[in-house]
């Protein structure tokens, strides 16, 4: 349940307290401006509403994430626009309400991303637009004016200077260069060509531009630079500390759960106090066990052969197919001690213990070889960048 919990939140630093004072603040001002612009325009008494609904989903973007490509001012105003036209056009055209929020919602959708604008308060416009009720209604394509269109540029203009003000650049532009097409010396090695090979594979609406994208993965890499030059990389840097262990008595169905869910292919066995007793892996659930309908079981020939080394029956368990005893590493062990275990020993797991020989994590050939393919390109990079010839 805490794990099911856990991947409801998501995958985010929280921002610091002074961001959210900002994005707040930002917030509270674009609203209030905006809607004051609009009552000194219409006047007290007007009948046009001063504000929709759809501005406060905007200023979320615009004030507390204006780095994002879907608060630029193109995704604004045109999504706005668009979404505003769409709406109107559907709610004229097609008279049950239900269909015509239906349709309008998907052709804005399909429209916003062609034209790249796509801005997800405009999802809320092209419903305003149908089910905004007689005084929307009346509007007909003077929605699209007002009040859609003198909302969008009053909070946009908000935006801007309030953003500026307090440290943030908007519109959004990535950090300057030499004033070249060359990419900034720091995210070479992350060329626009393997980002766009790589989204272009992802084939989906990521919310962060590109040239951001690149310059974050380039800082990942010198961090990760700075990290291998302080010393060799040990076990402790790559491990899977979140390990998930099964017991020796537990059933075989429950092992099989375990690898199933959580994607692993090796389950570290413990006793209970998280010492190692062995290990069982995908391949001891294949070549040890009969395969049924309900599962995997011990065969006659495994049982006979547990009975005859024991001296008792087995009972059908984890410790009946697990292999043991098991190679664990320290980790403070270097990386490098690994290669030969898991190439020429053939071992796809080893579990890392502690000083008290508890289980502390679990390096995989997986965690091992992006490791390895890191530092690969680390050297090559380094070399790379030290035959540059130097510029006076």
């Amino acid at each position: 349940m805490r794990l099911f919990l856990r991947q409801l939140l998501p995958d985010t630093p929280p921002p610091s307290r002074r961001e959210r004072l900002r994005a707040a603040a930002g917030a509270l001002v674009g609203i209030l401006v905006t809607g004051l612009i609009a009552r000194l325009a219409l006047g007290a008494d007007a009948v046009l509403p001063v504000l929709i609904a759809p501005m406060g989903a905007s200023a979320v973007l615009l004030f507390a994430v204006p780095a994002s490509p879907l608060a630029q001012p193109w995704s604004i105003l045109g999504g706005n626009g668009v979404a505003a036209l769409v709406g109107v056009t559907a709610a004229a055209a097609i008279p049950d309400p239900l269909a015509a929020a239906s349709v309008a919602i998907g052709t804005a959708i399909a429209l916003m991303t062609t034209l790249r604008c796509l801005h997800p308060p405009s999802g809320a416009v092209a419903l305003t637009a149908v089910l905004g009720g007689p005084a929307i209604h009346d509007l007909g394509y003077g929605f699209v004016l007002w009040p859609v269109g003198a909302n969008s540029v009053a909070i946009l203009a908000v935006a801007i200077v309030f953003n500026n003000l307090t440290g943030r650049a908007y519109p959004h532009r990535a950090a300057p260069g030499h004033g070249t097409a060359d990419p900034a010396p720091s995210t070479r090695s992350v060329t626009h060509a393997d980002l766009d090979a790589v989204l272009a594979a992802y084939d989906g609406v990521l919310d962060v531009a590109r040239d951001d994208l690149a310059a974050i993965l380039g800082r990942v890499q010198l961090e990760g630079y700075r990290r291998r030059a302080a010393g060799p990389i040990t076990c402790a840097a790559i491990m899977s500390r979140n390990v998930i262990a099964v017991a020796p008595q537990a059933p075989l169905h429950e092992a099989l759960g375990l690898l199933r869910h959580h994607r692993v292919k090796a389950l570290p066995v413990t006793d209970e106090g998280a010492r190692i007793l062995g290990i069982v892996t995908q391949t001891d659930l294949l070549d040890k066990t009969v395969w049924e309908r309900p599962g995997p079981r011990l065969g006659v020939a495994r049982r006979l052969a547990l009975t005859l080394a024991r001296g008792r029956a087995p009972h059908g368990s984890v410790e009946d197919i697990m292999t043991s005893p098991v190679r664990s590493v320290r980790a403070d062990t270097p990386i490098a001690d690994l290669v030969p275990w898991m190439s020429d020993d053939g071992l796809s797991h080893l579990p890392v213990v502690g000083p008290d020989d508890r289980l502390v994590g679990i390096v995989s050939q997986a965690d091992l070889v992006a490791e390895l393919l890191a530092e690969a390109v680390g050297v090559r990079d380094r070399a790379a960048t030290a035959s540059e010839p130097a510029l006076t």
